[in-house]
């Protein structure tokens, strides 16, 4: 077994999949560590290319030495759910003003998508933790 690298950062983006280029924010988060950024581009380009059209959250660990390892995540709820129902944004006011309604089968298959990277045991706590989310969006949940 290698010994172990130290690390020297954990860097959190949001990326559009299959489209990461070296300008900010990938320049600015990695640029400082003295990663090798183009590397970073065609590593996550290809780990994503499948999900183009989404906002894929990557994790990134540095290493002392200009390495780096990363964890691609899934999309976050807003933007699947936004995806969903074909909408540009949430609601400006979601108490009062509301913008659409996702139904049961929506919220499922969201939750679905979500679970790897949601704290939740079951789908039923996940469906929950999702259609909370759409309510502060201000979407309402099909009955």
């Amino acid at each position: 077994m290698p010994p172990k690298k130290k690390i020297a950062a954990l860097v959190k983006v949001q990326l559009p999949a299959g489209q990461a280029t070296p300008a900010p924010p990938v320049g600015t988060a990695l640029g400082p560590h003295g990663v090798n950024i183009m590397e970073f581009v065609k590593q996550y380009n290809a780990a994503t290319e499948s999900q183009r059209g989404n906002i894929i959250p990557v994790e990134i660990t540095i290493f002392e030495d200009r390495t780096f390892q990363f964890v691609t995540k899934t999309p976050p709820a807003p933007e699947l759910i936004k995806k969903a129902l074909g909408l540009k944004s949430g609601s400006n006011n979601p108490l009062k003003t509301k913008v659409g309604q996702l139904s049961k089968e929506q919220l499922r298959a969201i939750a679905e998508q979500k679970m790897p990277d949601l704290n939740a045991n079951d789908i039923e706590m996940a469906e929950r933790i999702i259609a909370g989310t759409a309510r502060s969006m201000g979407i309402t949940i099909a009955e």
